[in-house]
């Protein structure tokens, strides 16, 4: 059970524990459920005291459900601009957030696997995520989630339109499927523009790291549905899922073809790569990400780093602006910032251990020689 918000920040997040469906690829997949309480205002036109009541009665469902007992519950009067800033590097919250003095409130469970947000743009705001490619898993926690608050809960919903939500693109099932794929080879061999143009035209949203207006960081992409009205649940994961194995094939394609006709050149990127993470005492959020990018693109196709994705991926989150300030217990500038960075990514890399991974080129993925 999570007592404290430290307790929460100090466990490991489990969609990045590199387990998984593809999980060399898929860090993660995610279901978001959009929901509304009947006889209440919008969040965007609520008083005051009606987004209160709002909070109130979301926190008494949760008490009452068995699906969602033993997480914490966060008003968003209790936390902090730190504290804000680090639940949207875990991605459990939007930038947009707690903002603001409108009452909020943000329930993680035990594992965070499964959170609500309440009073985002919508009410409600349920959440489920999963390691590598497991979207119909996650439907499935959010949908068990969803029943057991709709015994407690009224939602909005229209006989012809489905569930009535904030935004019209998000009427009808009030589903955002996404997945967060890594795709460093489609980069690397410069068709990413290609297969993003391609995927846009199928009606999917391809966003940066922390979705929609946010930058792409580390090759990381977040691809979504756009629309959910006239379409079912089943339809629109089908869809994003079929979507998502068209990009794997071709970003292990892209690696295998890297792997084939530039070897040594695509080794030493890697492996300087890793002796930069290794040696640096200045690192910017922006760059320790694409190292990152590189040495797990490395470990994913057998090179014996001393590292599993995991690891990186954990590395990936605790780098991070918010994460780093709480982990040494104070508010950084920038330049802080960077020198703190390098020193947590120089501890973590001393512990890591020899680590032999099966990869497309056992033979010849060896560690080159120190000269």
């Amino acid at each position: 059970m999570i007592r404290s918000f430290d307790e929460l920040v100090q466990r490991p997040v489990t969609w990045l524990s590199g387990e998984g469906e593809h999980a060399e690829v898929v860090l993660s997949s995610r279901i978001r459920l959009a929901r509304n309480l009947t006889r209440h205002r919008y969040p965007a036109r609520a008083e005051v005291d009606e987004a209160r009541a709002v909070v109130d009665l979301v926190k008494t469902a949760v008490e009452k459900s068995p699906l969602v007992q033993g997480g914490a519950f966060f008003e968003s009067t209790e936390l902090g601009e730190i504290e804000r800033d680090l639940l949207v590097e875990r991605h459990l919250i939007s930038p947009e957030f707690m903002r603001d003095e409108t009452p909020r409130g943000l329930y993680v469970d035990d594992d965070e696997a499964a959170s609500l947000m309440i009073n985002e743009e919508d009410h409600l705001r349920i959440q489920a995520v999963r390691s590598g490619l497991d979207i119909k898993q996650a439907l499935d926690r959010a949908r068990g989630l969803e029943t057991q608050l709709a015994e407690g809960l009224s939602f909005d919903f229209d006989s012809r339109l489905g569930f009535l939500t904030a935004c019209p693109t998000n009427v009808g099932t009030g589903l955002r499927v996404s997945v967060l794929i890594h795709l460093p080879g489609l980069v690397l061999i410069k068709e990413m523009d290609t297969v993003l143009s391609q995927v846009n035209k199928i009606g999917l949203a391809v966003r940066g790291f922390y979705g929609e207006g946010s930058d792409v960081l580390g090759n990381l992409f977040q691809v979504s549905n756009q629309t959910t009205l006239g379409r079912s649940e089943e339809d629109l994961v089908d869809s994003l899922e079929k979507v998502t194995r068209q990009l794997l094939a071709y970003e292990s394609n892209a690696r295998r073809r890297l792997f084939t006709d530039a070897p040594d050149h695509i080794r030493d990127k890697i492996w300087r790569a890793f002796g930069i993470l290794a040696n640096a005492r200045v690192l910017s959020s922006q760059e320790v990400m694409n190292l990152l990018s590189a040495v797990r693109l490395g470990v994913a196709m057998g090179e014996s780093m001393g590292l599993d994705l995991g690891q990186i991926n954990q590395l990936m989150l605790s780098t991070q602006p918010a994460h780093l300030q709480h982990h040494f217990g104070k508010t950084m500038t920038p330049e802080e910032r960077d020198v703190a960075r390098a020193e947590l990514v120089r501890k973590q890399l001393t512990k890591r251990r020899p680590i032999r991974r099966a990869g497309p080129r056992k033979s010849d993925h060896s560690e080159p020689d120190s000269e």
